[in-house]
């Protein structure tokens, strides 16, 4: 069988290696590369957590995510993943019934979580301010990916494996006219070549939508998220990651960041989805507010990065669906083409488990998981759709 995907995030990928090693000649696409800057699973770092609330579908996908990374690791005698616990912070108007439903969630599944009183992690972290904070919840096993380079070396891999990796991006909107009798479909690419394959997967994240108008469309809408690195002092060790663990804020906004950070710096973002975006040609400079915001949320916080040098920023983009949850499925009118996305700014760390999901799909015809399927957003729930969760 031959397969091309196109896009070499997280996602596609994955999805790439997977199909080459169960047999299939495959040739991956991305418009600028692996972990480009312009791509969602770009950027030196990812949260990798288990903790999801009720929403047991991706503690179980995390979780299983997680051994895949630490397999890989032990296999390519590389390091992507950096283990420092994740530290989760509540307080009003967050009652906490996030934080408890993950616990309970994990604790059924044998994972390691515990429960902290705000004075207890004060003790624990002392380089926090723990104003405002009613309780924690500390995931162990959670941590960081080294998300540019995990996607570069997954490439490799690919080319290991017997796979072709390919700097090209297809046509937009893709025309999915019915292949000629007996041989396969062909996609244009937007330097006018065409690619034939038997099958065809779509993992280009935020694109997904201008390159399927009719069946993704505003499914998936891009929006701009701002990423800030603040600058400890110098031999400072508390906040790095051997002393503090990835953190969140989960308050009136959830706030969270990532120590040492790849040695990027003290990493401070926000979740709340920001304005629309458009990932090809849309400004990166940083928003001067954004900035703002970020150094009084440190202050608070984090006082002793209270005059910290701001090292450096990214403008990256969520590409969200309308309930936050995954695309994968296939396309309605071609049986051969198959859509996935919508990480929705949570979905890199699950590349390995979405990667052996699509590939059993297209090798083994196994069926999609309905949770993630097209044909959910014909009917929106009452009351419409729910607002984004973490």
């Amino acid at each position: 069988m031959k397969v091309a995907v196109f896009g070499a995030g997280a996602f596609g990928g994955w999805t790439a290696l997977e199909l080459a090693r169960r047999g299939a000649r495959v040739t991956l696409f991305d418009a600028w590369g692996p972990g480009n800057t312009r791509a969602s699973s770009g950027g030196e770092t990812r949260v990798i957590r288990a903790t999801y609330g009720s929403h047991a579908v991706y503690t179980d996908m995390a979780l299983e995510a997680l051994d895949r990374w630490r397999a890989y690791e032990a296999r390519w005698q590389q390091t992507f993943f950096r283990q420092t616990g994740a530290l989760w912070m509540f307080g009003p108007p967050n009652d906490g019934a996030f934080g408890r439903a993950s616990a309970e969630a994990l604790s059924a599944r044998g994972a390691r979580i515990e429960t902290l009183s705000a004075a207890d992690a004060a003790r624990k972290y002392p380089q926090i301010d723990f104003n405002g904070i009613a309780g924690a919840i500390f995931e162990p096993d959670a941590g960081y990916l080294l998300a540019r380079r995990a996607c570069e070396h997954v490439a490799t891999c690919l080319a290991a494996a017997g796979g072709q990796y390919r700097l090209g991006a297809a046509a937009a909107p893709v025309h999915l006219d019915p292949p000629r009798s007996g041989l396969p479909r062909a996609i244009p690419l937007i330097d006018g070549q065409q690619v034939e394959a038997d099958c065809f997967v779509f993992a280009c994240g935020p694109w997904l939508g201008t390159l399927f108008p009719d069946v993704v469309g505003d499914l998936i809408v891009p929006t701009r998220q701002e990423v800030y690195y603040f600058g400890p002092p110098a031999g400072d060790a508390r906040f790095g990651d051997e002393q503090l663990p990835v953190w969140v804020d989960f308050r009136q906004r959830l706030m969270y960041g990532i120590p040492g950070n790849a040695n990027r710096g003290f990493k401070v973002a926000d979740d709340t989805p920001g304005a629309v975006f458009d990932p090809t040609s849309g400004s990166r400079d940083p928003d001067e507010r954004g900035i703002g915001a970020a150094r009084r949320f440190v202050a608070e916080r984090f006082p002793a990065l209270a005059k910290a040098p701001l090292t450096g920023t990214e403008v990256c983009q969520y590409e969200s669906t309308p309930d936050s949850h995954f695309i994968v499925d296939r396309h309605p009118a071609a049986a051969d083409v198959w859509i996935a996305g919508g990480g929705s700014g949570h979905g890199f760390k699950m590349g390995p488990v979405i990667g052996d999901m699509i590939a059993s799909c297209v090798r083994e015809d196994a069926a999609p998981d309905p949770r993630f399927a097209l044909r959910r957003f014909a009917s929106p729930p009452p009351g419409g759709w729910q607002q984004k969760w973490s």
